[in-house]
C-alpha cells in the first residue's frame, strides 16, 4: 500500500489537485482511498458527483459506538474510497484534534484491512501544522508528502513551514517530502519562482499544472476532468501527475 499525504495552504488548489490526481489513479486500475482533512470537508465532492459526504466526526457524533464503515466510507468517480474526518462547530473545539479522532475511528474499525486500498491520499490543510494536522506525517499514516502551491508569497511561504514540519519528523523516521506540484495561478515568472522556493527547501518541483478552464468546467458539474472534459489536455497533465507520484512512492506491505 502506497500512503501519501498532500498539502497546501487553503484555497491554492490541493483538493482540485488531489481528487483529479485520484481520479487518474483509479482510471489506471488502481484502488485509491482519499481522505480529507480539513474541517470544510470538501476534499472528496468532486468524486461524487458535487455531493457532500457525511463525516467521520458527524457519524461519530450520531452513531457513537454503532458506527460501521458503511457510515463513512463511500464509493466515488472510478471507485474511489471517499472519506472525510470532518471539523468541529466553527468556534467549538480544534480542527486538529478532530482529525486525530477521525484517524483513530478508522483504524478501529480496519479501513485498510477490509478495503485494502492499493493507494490512500491524506488531502491536509496546509496552513496550521498543528498536532492534528500533522497527524499524517507524524503518526506513521503516510510515508509521502507532497505540496501544492503556486507562485504565491503566501503559498510560498506555507509550503516552507510544511517542509519545515515534515523536515522535523523526518529525523524520527517518519514521511519524507518528495517535491511540489506547482498549480499554477499565471504570475509572472510562476515557474522560477517556485523552482527556485524548492531548491532553498531541499526539494524539486515534480509536475506543472497549467491554469486551465477545464478544470472549473468539471468542478462546476461537480466532477473531475478525467469524469467531465474527458478531451481535455488536462486528462494527460494529471495522469503525468500520477506517474510521477508512482514514481516517488514506495509500495509497502501493511
Amino acid at each position: 500500500m502506497r500512503k501519501i499525504a498532500i498539502y497546501g495552504k487553503g484555497g491554492i488548489g490541493k483538493s482540485t489537485t488531489t481528487s483529479n490526481l485520484s481520479a487518474a489513479l483509479a482510471l489506471k486500475g488502481y484502488k485509491v482511498m482519499q481522505v480529507g482533512c480539513d474541517p470544510k470537508s470538501d476534499s472528496t465532492k468532486n468524486l461524487m458527483e458535487g455531493k457532500r459526504i457525511p463525516t467521520v466526526l458527524e457519524q461519530l457524533k450520531e452513531k457513537g459506538e454503532s458506527l460501521k464503515l458503511e457510515d463513512i466510507v463511500f464509493e466515488g468517480f472510478g471507485g474511489v474510497l471517499c472519506v472525510e474526518a470532518g471539523g468541529p462547530t466553527p468556534g467549538i473545539g480544534c480542527a486538529g484534534r478532530g482529525i486525530i479522532s477521525a484517524f483513530e475511528k478508522l483504524a478501529e474499525l480496519e479501513a485498510f484491512e477490509t478495503y485494502k486500498p492499493d493507494i490512500v491520499i491524506y488531502d491536509v490543510l496546509g496552513d496550521v501544522v498543528c498536532g492534528g494536522f500533522a497527524m499524517p506525517i507524524r503518526g506513521g499514516y503516510a510515508r509521502e508528502v507532497f505540496i501544492v502551491s503556486s507562485g504565491e508569497m503566501m503559498a510560498l511561504y506555507a509550503a516552507s513551514n510544511i517542509a519545515q514540519a515534515i523536515k522535523n519528523f523526518g529525523r524520527r523516521g517518519y514521511a519524507r517530502l518528495k517535491g511540489i506540484i506547482l498549480n499554477a495561478k499565471n504570475i509572472e515568472n510562476e515557474q522560477e519562482l517556485v523552482a527556485k522556493a524548492a531548491e532553498e527547501i531541499g526539494t524539486e518541483v515534480v509536475k506543472y499544472v497549467p491554469r486551465n478552464g477545464d478544470i472549473q468546467i468539471a468542478e462546476n458539474q461537480g466532477g473531475t476532468v478525467s469524469e467531465c472534459v474527458k478531451d481535455s489536455p488536462m486528462v494527460q497533465v494529471y495522469n503525468e501527475l500520477a506517474e510521477r507520484v508512482l514514481e516517488l512512492s514506495v509500495d509497502e506491505e501493511e
